[in-house]
């Protein structure tokens, strides 16, 4: 499936928003589609574009499983393999045109149609004011990309897929906000300037490779091409290559020393952030479908959200389970999902739920609280999480306190400067043998509700003495 064919599967099932009438990007976007969330819209009739945009795809996982067709809780186990398998199926992107021929058979297609969709139409002589950026809150610097994917490329580690903000502050010129410790920071450290392609309008598995957290030297595009089979093509001006089927791209150059002022800007916490001086993204070449569509994420709305936590999940997945049986992770949107962490044990010893805490922080480093909850506690459900805090943790005996230690750069609370910060992990299990059944809940009995209560459809049995019919009449008379 492409987005493409997601939208017109969204659009003959009645689950597609179409706003026709006169809309801007500045504030009202941001403002429709958060008044709108969780429904997928289209924005017709952008005041000061020629394109549309769209927003609210994919706001909860399981908007993210049905693109996929599996269920919620085959999301982990499908991102772990694509992580693992990324590799396999063969990746082959296809030749630049006019090239060998080579890769795969629907790439060979691509160049025999004359280009990616991608690339249909091509603008040397850039304008940034033509493109429906947002402009999402009052106090922004500036229009925000928000939903654009980095491609990038170092000399030894290869390609790399990321997401930076870009705040548009020119007609060519946006800042970007490159954090520290990122694989692409150590490129610009390493080089200076870097070529990228800012791929906007994407399928799921491009925007969740995107956001996985793995080794330096790892491309994503293969970990996407493994969630599902994926065409490149090479960029026009810059020597990389990106996703064929993309709406627009963004050609150019960032530079590390060359900075302007970035932010202040609505981030994932729904917190205004700082301003910082940031690198400079100069765009030499915009691409683009015939008749495409810009892809707008909300910040801190429930689809960023989702395109943030979930893609970390598998990697806490993993810690986890080397050192006891993990079930299932939810990074929560109540935790901006960012902060919070919910994991799901089949715990076997009494010390399990602390060796999970200890893993969970290994694996995803942002996280600043840890909710460990046994087998028979669903963690999408925070009443049920709520009620293992109360029925089966102790302050003294199950809270692990980590004092002082690297935080997320998202966290308003965290230390200013350097953003250390008190971690905290809950072991909320029960404990294991025969005192577990003083913590189980006890089921309510089952009936068969139909006995009981009729379906309104169902006639009613008519009274003695009546003929059927009757009964009715008599109440509405």
């Amino acid at each position: 499936m492409t987005l493409r064919n997601y939208l017109d599967r969204l659009d003959a099932e009645g689950r597609l928003t179409r706003i026709t009438e006169p809309i801007s990007k500045t504030y009202e976007i941001a403002a429709l589609l958060k008044q709108l969330e969780p429904r997928p819209v289209i924005f017709e009739n952008v005041i000061e574009s020629e394109y549309r945009v769209m927003g609210n795809l994919f706001c909860s996982k399981q908007d993210f499983a049905d693109y996929f067709g599996i269920s919620v809780a085959e999301i982990i186990p499908l991102l772990r393999r694509a992580i693992e398998e990324r590799k396999h199926p063969p990746f082959h992107p296809p030749r630049a045109r006019g090239g060998k021929r080579g890769g795969t058979l629907s790439a060979r297609r691509l160049n025999a149609r004359g280009g990616a969709p991608c690339q249909e139409v091509v603008h040397l002589n850039p304008d940034l004011d033509s493109l429906p950026i947002p402009l999402h809150f009052e106090g922004d610097g500036g229009p925000y990309i928000t939903a654009g994917v980095f491609v990038v490329k170092h000399p030894e580690y290869g390609q790399n897929l990321d997401y930076h903000r870009s705040m548009q502050f020119s007609p060519t010129e946006m800042a970007i906000r490159v954090v520290k410790g990122r694989h692409f920071y150590k490129f610009l450290e390493d080089l200076g300037q870097v070529d990228v392609a800012v791929c906007v309008g994407n399928s799921p598995n491009v925007l969740a490779a995107a956001a996985i957290s793995v080794e330096i030297g790892i491309d994503e595009l293969t970990i996407a091409n493994a969630l599902e089979p994926l065409h490149l093509v090479r960029a026009k001006t810059v020597d990389l290559m990106i996703p064929a089927e993309a709406e627009f791209v963004l050609e150019g150059t960032v530079y590390r020393d060359r900075t302007h002022a970035e932010g202040p800007f609505v981030d994932l916490t729904e917190t205004q952030d700082v301003i910082r001086q940031e690198p400079v993204f100069e765009v030499k070449a915009i691409t683009h479908r015939k008749n495409p569509i810009w892809q707008a994420l909300l910040p801190g709305a429930l689809e960023h959200k989702l395109l943030m936590g979930m893609p970390r999940e598998p990697t806490i997945f993993r810690e986890v389970n080397e050192v006891v049986k993990c079930l299932d992770v939810n990074i929560n949107p109540g935790g901006c999902s960012w902060l919070h962490a919910i994991v799901q044990i089949d715990k076997q010893h009494e010390d399990d739920g602390k060796k999970a805490i200890r893993a969970t922080f290994a694996g995803h480093r942002s996280c600043k609280h840890v909710y460990v909850v046994d087998k028979d506690i669903d963690i999408y459900d925070p009443l049920q999480v709520e009620w293992a805090m109360a029925t089966r943790f102790q302050g003294d005996r199950d809270l692990i306190v980590l004092g002082k230690e690297p935080g997320s750069s998202l966290d308003p609370s965290a230390e200013p400067g350097t953003k250390l910060t008190s971690k905290m992990g809950f072991d909320l299990t029960a404990p294991v043998g025969n005192a577990h059944r003083h913590y189980e809940k006890v089921p309510y009995p089952h009936v068969d509700l139909s006995r009981f209560i009729r379906n309104k459809t169902q006639s009613r049995t008519p009274k003695a003495g009546l003929r059927p019919g009757a009964e009715s009449q008599r109440i509405k008379n």
